[in-house]
């Protein structure tokens, strides 16, 4: 192996579990959805700092090119990270349905206490606008009333 390829494998697993560690350190990954990259990049630093390794195990495991076991891995990997994805997605739905369904019935109570609301401020039978409605009212509509009648009777 050359020592250039040996360095640049071990480089990008480093960048790689620095990249994770930077992700989780920010909050910006949670530990659960980082689990799977951290095991990819410590298997890829493991076989970067031991290449034979990946050699021997390809041997052991009958792949007849090295190469082939780092993608099958790498294909596994990917795998687990999908059904993990997809397990989290399906909760995510099933919370999102869940509050859909909060919120409309929320929104029906909310439409229905305003109408009742609407319904309770409404005047109900009882004085129109055309006549007083309150104790003040009646006695200025009164004393109108005696001017008016005043006025009349001596005109």
């Amino acid at each position: 192996m050359n020592i250039v390829t040996y360095v640049f494998g071990i480089v990008v697993a480093l960048l790689v579990l620095v990249a994770v560690v930077e992700l989780l350190r920010r909050r910006r990954l949670r530990e659960r959805h980082a689990l799977w990259w951290i095991v990819a990049g410590v298997v890829a630093l493991v076989v970067a700092v031991f290449p034979g390794l990946l050699v021997s195990t390809a041997a052991v495991l009958g792949f007849s090119v090295p190469t082939n076991l780092g993608f099958f891995v790498c294909l596994v990997l990917l795998f687990m990270v999908s059904v993990s994805q997809s397990a989290e997605l399906t909760a995510l739905e099933e919370k999102t349905r869940v509050l859909a369904e909060q919120s409309a019935l929320l929104e029906e109570r909310i439409e229905r206490l305003e109408q009742q609301h609407e319904v309770a401020e409404r005047p109900t039978a009882g004085p129109t606008t055309a006549g007083p409605t309150t104790p003040a009212q009646t006695t200025t509509a009164q004393t109108l009333s005696t001017h008016v009648h005043d006025a009349d009777r001596r005109g």
